[in-house]
């Protein structure tokens, strides 16, 4: 059993430089040394070697054994399933999009999926022919539109701009991926409301059998994701360090742990400040907490009441928990 872990990464798309760059967050900087080359490293990793390759193609190499690890969209993940995928982080935080069910904004009174059914049958009942939909994602566009009651249709595979197919007239509707709905509405496409069949942005997965019989792989696959869960959860948080005046350590601390705003993790660390204005006889200490970012406004607010001044708020690169509990997980799949 080789000692070296693939790590297929996307080489081009709309993820591919938001996958470096989220790696790099995660201190996890990949090195590619010449951008022609199809193969890199992380350094502080080394026993791990990047594949880069086209999006769908990272799935297939996970899939066949050629990489135990890749970083590709969950959309593709859920288009081509194979069994021994594992899907170890759904959810990375950054390549959001939808893939959607749009038809011609000229079918104005078709505004659900119950509408597309009635089409549908209209379809068969006056032009004697299935509906047409295009898309790229053939499994899931059969299966959605299965569940919705719609039958008769013909799947149109196609590449490239498939917006244009209604207008061109080679398919009735499309089945496509869109991050905002702009390029639909430019081809006068709308989307139906209940017509969202996944939402999608990248994701990590795995080869389970592969994984499963290599403690190398294992243990690479713990860092990678004791790195990532430390820096999601960083994003959700910022350091404050507050000067506040008050009678004690534990005065402070109180006055802190009455508010649900200013508990943060596991309490503020309070010290006091030996160069309080001369002639004053009032005590001054320095409070360092680590809370919410969504928060912080209510923070500051509260601070200020409770006699904070001079509140700095750092962002947070990483937040390491006790353990990682996306390593639990896979852990407990392979089990």
């Amino acid at each position: 059993m080789t000692d070296k872990v693939t790590l297929a990464l996307p080489s081009k798309g709309a993820i591919a430089e938001p996958t470096y760059n989220f790696l790099k967050d995660c201190s996890l900087k990949i090195h590619k040394p010449n951008e022609r080359q199809y193969v890199g490293r992380i350094p502080k990793i080394a026993e791990v070697e990047v594949l880069f390759q086209r999006v769908k193609d990272v799935l297939y190499k996970v899939s066949d054994g050629t990489a135990q690890l890749g970083i590709t969209g969950y959309d593709v993940v859920k288009e081509n399933f194979h069994q021994d995928l594992l899907v170890i982080h759904p959810q990375l935080g950054y390549g959001h999009c939808q893939l959607v069910v749009a038809v011609p904004e000229m079918w104005a009174d078709v505004t659900s999926m119950a509408d597309v059914l009635d089409v549908s049958l209209d379809f068969r009942e006056q032009k004697y022919r299935n509906i047409r939909v295009a898309t790229t994602y053939p499994n899931m566009t059969r299966e959605f539109l299965h569940q919705n009651g719609i039958h008769h249709f013909t799947i149109v595979k196609a590449d490239g701009a498939i917006e244009a197919a209604p207008t061109i007239g080679y398919a009735d509707f499309v089945v496509d991926l869109t991050q905002t709905g702009t390029t639909l509405r430019e081809n006068h496409l709308k989307i139906i409301g209940d017509g969202i069949i996944v939402d999608s942005q990248a994701c990590l997965i795995g080869n389970k059998r592969l994984i499963a019989s290599s403690k190398t792989a294992q243990n690479v696959l713990r860092t990678i994701l004791e790195h990532m869960d430390a820096a999601i959860v960083g994003r959700k948080y910022m350091q404050v360090t507050v000067n506040i005046c008050g009678n004690s350590a534990e005065d402070i601390g109180n006055k802190l742990d009455s508010h649900d705003l200013t508990r943060g993790l596991e309490g503020p660390t309070i010290a006091p400040i030996y160069s309080a204005p001369s002639g004053s006889s009032e005590k001054w200490y320095t409070a360092t907490l680590t809370l919410q970012s969504n928060t912080m406004m209510d923070v500051v607010d509260y601070l200020r009441t409770i006699g904070g001044t001079q509140i700095v708020a750092t962002p947070v690169h990483s937040v390491f928990m006790p353990e990682s509990e996306t390593y639990k997980r896979v852990l407990d799949a392979l089990r």
